[in-house]
């Protein structure tokens, strides 16, 4: 009983805090502002946003492209298709549960390209890692920016004291996994090592990867690819359209960071979207419409070519050895 509970609650939870902020953020709204979203809605260039959209899809492209370099080491040579179908797969699934589409991506590989799952994982984690690196520097421009700002935000949402913990409890139950490897004779144990030494071969085929270059180069696409999507749709409603480089980046962070830590952001981007460029001076009515432009045409664009692949991999992987 506890195993279909506890997938039931990764689901819910996050689903419910999303429905509760959409319910909170509304309810603090007038039925004069209310209006005033909705025609916010109605007056937004939607071939703008569309454009935003097509930036963001050629993203996953660069990044299923970018994912092959990392396979080469590996001995492995999936196929462009296979790896961007993977990626789309990976981000329909993570409206679900967080993160389960980085696992989903490991085993889409393990059976159309017979990549083994522990070593494909790896390399999503070493690439996800450099990812991470990548948003922290927008971070570190962000504060850089609007330190006073920014840092007000975020200690209002998301309490030190309250993070420390989680940072301590992490701390604790790594260790004691470490102790556990070491010391059990379970079966358990032998399979999970064997499992965490395909996974440290993903993880550092970075070392080895013949292509750093064009591997670096496609990072910077990606993450160039993701601002320049988001600059794109700020253009599609004249209330965001002139907001400075500083104003931009600060959104962009706190939006990244909704939609990478949360099942694709549901309810949480569009709220916490509003309340920075509230802030930072932009009416929050502009905000939550803003928001929910940006989030609902990237959500669409994630079902549409998740389902697609969904679709088309078995078909296209028909008759492949």
């Amino acid at each position: 009983m506890k195993n279909p509970i506890a997938k039931f609650l990764k689901i819910a939870i996050p689903l419910g805090l999303g429905v509760f902020l959409i319910w909170y953020s509304y309810s603090q709204f007038s039925p004069e502002q209310l209006d005033e979203i909705s025609f916010y809605f109605k007056k937004a260039d939607y071939g703008f946003v569309f454009l935003a959209v097509t930036f963001s899809v050629l993203s996953h492209l660069s990044r299923s492209y970018r994912w092959r370099f990392m396979m080469d080491p590996l001995g492995y040579k999936p196929t462009l298709a296979n790896s961007f179908m993977s990626v789309c797969i990976a981000y329909l699934m993570n409206m679900f549960i967080p993160k389960s589409g980085e696992v989903t991506r490991g085993i889409v590989l393990d059976k159309y390209e017979n990549i083994p799952f522990e070593k494909g994982f790896g390399t999503i984690i070493t690439e996800r890692a450099v990812d991470l690196l990548f948003l922290l520097a927008f971070t570190f421009i962000a504060f850089a920016l609007e330190y006073d700002v920014l840092y007000s935000y975020l200690t209002d949402i998301i309490k030190p004291s309250k993070l420390l913990l989680a940072l301590g409890a992490m701390t604790l139950l790594g260790l004691l996994f470490l102790v556990f490897l070491k010391f059990s004779k379970s079966k358990f144990r032998q399979k999970l090592l064997k499992f965490t030494l395909g996974l440290k071969e993903g993880v550092f085929s970075i070392a080895k990867m013949k292509k750093k270059g064009p591997f670096i180069l496609h990072t910077f696409i990606i993450w160039g690819l993701y601002l320049l999507s988001f600059y794109t749709a700020t253009q599609a409603l004249d209330e965001t359209s002139a907001i400075g480089v500083g104003t931009l980046i600060i959104t962009f962070v706190v939006g990244s960071f909704s939609f990478a830590f949360t099942n694709s952001g549901f309810g949480i981007y569009p709220f916490f979207v509003a309340g920075i460029l509230a802030i930072l001076g932009i009416p929050e009515t502009v905000g939550t419409a803003f928001g929910w432009i940006v989030w609902t045409s990237n959500i669409a664009s994630i079902v549409f070519f998740g389902v697609l692949s969904f679709l088309i991999l078995p078909f296209y992987n028909r008759g492949r050895s």
